[in-house]
């Protein structure tokens, strides 16, 4: 492939302008790029320009890049046009095999060969995607999080026919376009980030299935709970400064039998030396020669910033006030910004 350099794009294709395709394209125009979007959706093209009026104000506070505008947003009436012209293309159809192999299979026939296709796609494997095209190997997984103009991550993965050239390039890009490009070791059903929340989501489903918890307790357990930390750092190394001086090292040997009680419907795999060594290996790294107490420091600094955050923000129904904390019974009450629901579903 010789496609245009990663960090010299300057039009981007848009297949599909749901939540997530109408994210991305508000982040490319922030990023100072020219954008065609298509979709077939009746309510496509209001609900995107009402998402661009509403979210824009908000990206312009934070930053644009040069020559950023609103107006770089083109809407095509057929996807031949909106992607005929683009330098990298991001298809978002809804979460349907089928539909999405078709429109990876169109999008792969209407555009320019040298151009890599990525795909939003929450879990499918490119694998399964790129079958019905004519050059697969040009068709990478780009999954961001929603909402993908302010969450960072995007995981980047290839399928069987995905030249490594193609997701080096996508990886390149995204990183040029300010996002977090983690390259995934392997194609996995759900990919990582998705795999985790998933294995929480279904063991939630459970507890309120069985009457262990509210819907509310569990929301509050976590958004006032682990949720706060694992806004800097992951669950690996979270359990890491838990075990004290010694790290994940003594988090392993410690809590080694709550592994075998019932804590969770998921079982875990058994603790053998070669997992209890990757772990420990793999905190190290990511520690970088800090000890457990500099990065505890550099934890409890983040949390006390975050938490006056959440005490403005949060969707709790009860957010204790300074006010509440001093003894003042007269607690200001905030109110909350409404979720605006878009159209993010393929006509069938």
């Amino acid at each position: 492939m010789t496609a245009v350099p990663a960090n010299q794009v300057c039009r981007v294709g848009v297949v599909g302008a749901g939540v997530i395709g109408g994210g991305w394209a508000l982040h490319y125009l922030r990023m100072g790029l020219d954008v065609d979007v298509f979709d077939p959706a009746a309510a496509a093209r209001s609900d995107l320009l009402r998402m661009r009026a509403d979210i824009w104000p908000l990206l312009e506070r934070m930053g644009t890049r040069a020559g950023a505008s609103p107006d770089r947003l083109v809407l095509h009436s057929d996807l031949a046009s909106a992607v005929s012209d683009a330098d990298m293309v991001q298809e978002n159809a809804p979460e349907d095999s089928t539909v999405k192999r078709a429109v990876l299979a169109d999008i792969d026939r209407f555009t320019r060969p040298d151009v890599v296709i990525a795909s939003s796609t929450s879990g499918f494997g490119m694998t399964l995607l790129q079958a019905d095209c004519a050059q697969p190997e040009r068709c990478v997984v780009g999954h961001p999080f929603n909402p993908p103009y302010l969450i960072p991550l995007v995981e980047v993965v290839g399928g069987e026919k995905t030249s490594p050239s193609a997701v080096t390039w996508l990886a390149d890009f995204y990183t040029a376009v300010g996002k977090r490009a983690l390259r995934l070791s392997r194609e996995l059903p759900g990919f990582v980030g998705n795999r985790l929340q998933e294995a929480m989501w279904r063991e939630a489903l459970h507890m309120v299935a069985a009457g262990e918890a509210t819907v509310e307790e569990i929301d509050e357990s976590i958004a006032f709970g682990p949720g706060l930390r694992w806004a800097q750092m992951g669950p690996c190394m979270t359990f890491h400064l838990a075990g004290g001086a010694d790290g994940m090292a003594h988090m392993l040997d410690h809590f080694e039998a709550a592994l075998l009680e019932p804590w969770t419907r998921l079982t875990a795999p058994p603790l053998t030396p070669q997992l209890r060594e990757r772990m420990i290996d793999g905190c190290n790294r990511e520690a970088a020669g800090r000890s457990v107490a500099e990065l505890e420091r550099h934890r409890d600094e983040f949390l006390a910033e975050l938490l006056s955050l959440l005490e403005r923000f949060s969707v709790s129904p009860y957010r204790p006030q300074a006010s509440e904390l001093s003894g003042d019974s007269e607690a200001t009450d905030r109110s909350s910004d409404a979720e605006r629901p878009l159209s993010a579903y393929w006509p069938r």
